[in-house]
């Protein structure tokens, strides 16, 4: 797939302080779905975790996900706005504290610290090429 650049409108709700429903593909082939805190990096979205969790083990295995966050913007029929991301995932070993902290600044304020720990371990980020924007928004192409 090709990569493509996120919308300027898309971005804007990726840095914001909605949380973001991040579906991966378990082994057997069934959805995992959970929630976490993302950003923006350059072209790519990112999360960070501290422990190794399933989400990780699932794109080590299979790269492939998407990404649904909800908008707080409601469109002219009532409806709240929500943006679907279909990317490809790449987790690197380390740097996982220092991207949950520039992150807590978003999710629970400009001067809390996170995680609240002495010598958090390394961790993990990932990075999220996105290939496909949906859902329903100024981000989505196929609107109008």
């Amino acid at each position: 797939m090709a990569v493509v650049p996120l919308p300027e409108a898309a971005r804007a709700l990726l840095e914001s302080d909605a949380l973001a429903h991040v579906a991966t593909i378990d082994e057997d082939g069934s959805p995992h779905v959970t929630l976490a805190w993302v950003g923006v990096e350059g072209d790519e979205i990112v999360l960070a975790t501290l422990p190794d969790q399933r989400k990780l083990r699932n794109l080590r295995r299979d790269p492939r996900l998407v990404l649904s966050v909800e908008s707080s913007t409601t469109n002219e029929w009532g409806l709240l706005e929500y943006l679907v991301v279909y990317g490809t995932a790449r987790v690197t070993e380390g740097g996982g504290a220092e991207t949950l902290q520039r992150l807590a600044h978003t999710y629970l304020g400009p001067d809390v610290v996170f995680p609240n720990m002495p010598d958090p371990p390394p961790g993990f980020v990932t990075r999220i090429t996105p290939e496909r924007v949906r859902g329903l928004g100024p981000w989505n192409p196929l609107r109008g």
